[in-house]
């Protein structure tokens, strides 16, 4: 019988939280007391249970631990203390993002502080450092964003090895076709508002989180602005109407159901709380073409905020959402948002949050 595991990355440890049935839930913690969890990934294919962690000690720095046993346990290994090359003449302060390959079963992609992409061919063991994006000639020019500037979203194509997307703050969107050789800017329709003598400039937008659904649309949250692609990155559409506010972190796609969406609004960029102090996830079910407010269970006079990877969903039927906000609580949907409850609480600040039912 699938057991749902909840993975709570945070400011100062790790949690795990388990439940049977969605209902009643055990939380198992901290692992890794006092250091910080930005990233974390499950890795059930060819029937694994394994849980990959990317975790900063103020004393070692950060590393990649790994798990075997769904999170019960961790062993750390010197060679996944990812490092870069002795000629880039550049230290590692965090891996932002770890994702488990849909086309191989061995490979993970590393997103990391200050803006690169790593790659992992046996498992999480060893990352190598993608040159190709690395030597980019915009690299000089990447800013950034008020978090650091990082690679913190990737995202493999299905079926389709050599093609890939990337997106980091603040650079914006890039895509590679040949597996990571080249990588182009892909922003087009994307605004870039702080940049008042180029508000559509090639690259350089800040793209919070980009999910992809399962029919291949690729929706965006970006700094300002809520963004769909029809055509795989290429180009882009606003989908803000119907939102209280363009402005947020995360975004989420339907793992089974075409066009089902949602987001986590906050205020303003200035104003860092749910809109009118309402915490509340926002659903669309027709690809961003019209939203709805989904807030039961959920607090108001809420002044919190959701980061961009402090959401997830678990892939079960229906599919759980969980959010997790900054003051340390992480709400539970197992009805795909129309309910929420309370799973923990009085947690550290979370950074990341993901789901899975693991058998």
């Amino acid at each position: 019988m699938a057991e749902t595991i909840v993975a709570i990355g945070t400011r100062k440890g790790l949690w795990m939280a388990r439940s049977a049935d969605r209902q009643e839930w055990s939380l198992e913690g901290p692992h890794f007391l006092m250091s910080e969890v930005a990233s974390v990934a499950f890795d059930t294919r060819a029937g694994r249970r394994t849980v990959l962690a990317g975790v900063k000690s103020w004393h070692w720095g950060p590393t990649v631990q790994v798990s075997e046993d769904a999170g019960r346990t961790w062993s750390e290994s010197a060679d996944r203390a990812l490092a870069f090359p002795g000629d880039t003449d550049t230290a590692l302060e965090r891996v932002w993002q770890l994702t488990p390959d849909p086309n191989d079963d061995d490979v993970v992609w590393a997103g990391v502080e200050p803006h690169a992409l790593f790659r992992s061919a046996d498992r999480g063991e060893r990352f190598e450092l993608v040159r190709g994006l690395w030597d980019h000639p915009h690299r000089p020019q990447w800013e950034p964003g008020f978090g650091g500037g990082a690679v913190h979203t990737i995202v493999p194509e299905p079926g389709r090895p050599e093609r890939m997307l990337v997106a980091m703050s603040a650079g914006g969107v890039y895509r590679t076709e040949d597996a990571g050789q080249t990588w182009a800017p892909s922003n087009p329709g994307i605004r870039a508002y702080f940049l008042p003598d180029n508000e559509y400039p090639e690259f350089g937008q800040c793209v919070h989180k980009v999910a992809r659904g399962v029919d291949g649309e690729l929706f965006a949250q970006n700094h300002k602005g809520v963004y769909r692609s029809d055509d795989g990155g290429t180009t882009w559409e606003s989908i803000a109407d119907g939102l209280p506010t363009d402005f947020g972190f995360t975004i989420l796609a339907h793992p089974r159901r075409p066009g089902v969406v949602w987001n986590v609004p906050v205020q303003d960029d200035g104003e860092r709380i749910p809109p009118g102090s309402q915490l509340q996830v926002q659903r669309s079910d027709d690809s961003g073409r019209t939203w709805r407010t989904q807030a039961v269970g959920l607090p108001d006079h809420c002044y919190t905020c959701v980061l961009r990877d402090a959401a997830g969903l678990d892939g079960g039927d229906p599919v759980g959402i969980y959010v997790g906000t900054r003051n340390g609580d992480v709400f539970a949907s197992t009805d795909e948002g129309d309910s929420f409850t309370r799973l923990a609480t009085q947690l550290p600040d979370v950074l990341a949050v993901r789901a899975a039912q693991v058998a």
